[in-house]
């Protein structure tokens, strides 16, 4: 996977099955053009298709200025309506493949996170941030409105109340915030932020990899179920890691005391 070659983003391996994404236009504040958020698309829709030896994936962004600004809005500059709409429809399959991607996703904000650059962020697992990281939902102040999750990731993460109040205000908040609001998991010092993340992704990679996927798609979707649903969910996920080799080797490891070596089978 980190063979492909992708225009606005840059992968690499920074540790034994762990997979960094780095959005890759620093002169732009990471800001989404048409080719970036087709590079993505295409990046997390390969990986859904075939992940190879990858057990977690980081998304970041380049420099230090920002995660993602949003939508780059130098290209969108005098755009016709049908122009627009073609390009949206480029972000729409591009967060549907985040959002479903498989494979346990971190976001390392390491800037700021605003517009469709919060919404990417949103789509992650979860997210640590930097200090000095700013998030908005930027939209309403541009005379639209989130169009890549954002209305229903932010209210799932913080409430209604919140959400609302953030996106119709298109109110920024601080990295602090985030993090009392329940958005982001922790908030690092800038020079910590990527190493703090690493060492999570290397916890999360050392799991057996197939009970991981499933416990993620359970808490996911069970969440948009009632609860005696999200039971019933939950128990077909559990039945699906009975008969793998790693359940086996989880066991056999615990009782001669020593890491277990998950093959993902």
């Amino acid at each position: 996977m980190t063979d492909k070659n992708y225009a606005t983003l840059a992968l690499a391996n920074p540790q034994t099955q762990v997979l960094q994404i780095t959005l890759n236009r620093p002169e732009f504040a990471n800001a989404f053009n048409t080719q970036m958020a087709t590079d993505l698309m295409h990046c997390f829709e390969a990986l859904a298709m075939d992940a190879g030896d990858t057990r977690c994936i980081v998304i970041t962004g380049a420099g230090e200025r920002a995660f993602c600004a949003g939508g780059d809005l130098k290209e969108r500059d005098g755009m016709s309506n049908e122009a627009w709409t073609a390009q949206h429809l480029v972000y729409e399959r591009m967060i549907r493949a985040v959002i479903d991607c498989p494979i346990p996703l971190i976001a390392a904000v390491n800037g700021a996170a605003f517009g469709g650059g919060c919404e990417l962020a949103c789509a992650a697992d979860f997210i640590y941030a930097a200090n000095s990281a700013r998030f908005a939902m930027t939209e309403t102040s541009l005379g639209i409105i989130p169009g890549a999750g954002g209305t229903q990731m932010l209210a799932r993460a913080l409430g209604e109340r919140r959400a609302k109040e953030l996106i119709l205000s298109a109110q920024r908040f601080d990295a602090e915030q985030a993090y009392r609001w329940g958005l982001v998991n922790a908030v690092l010092a800038p020079e910590k932020l990527l190493d703090e993340v690493l060492q999570v992704a290397g916890r999360i990679a050392a799991n057996a990899p197939l009970a991981v996927r499933q416990a993620k798609q359970a808490i996911h979707r069970g969440l948009q179920m009632s609860l005696s649903d999200g039971l019933a969910f939950e128990i077909e996920a559990y039945n699906r890691t009975v008969p793998t080799e790693d359940r086996r080797e989880g066991v056999r490891a615990f009782n001669q005391k020593r890491a277990a070596q998950f093959q993902g089978k």
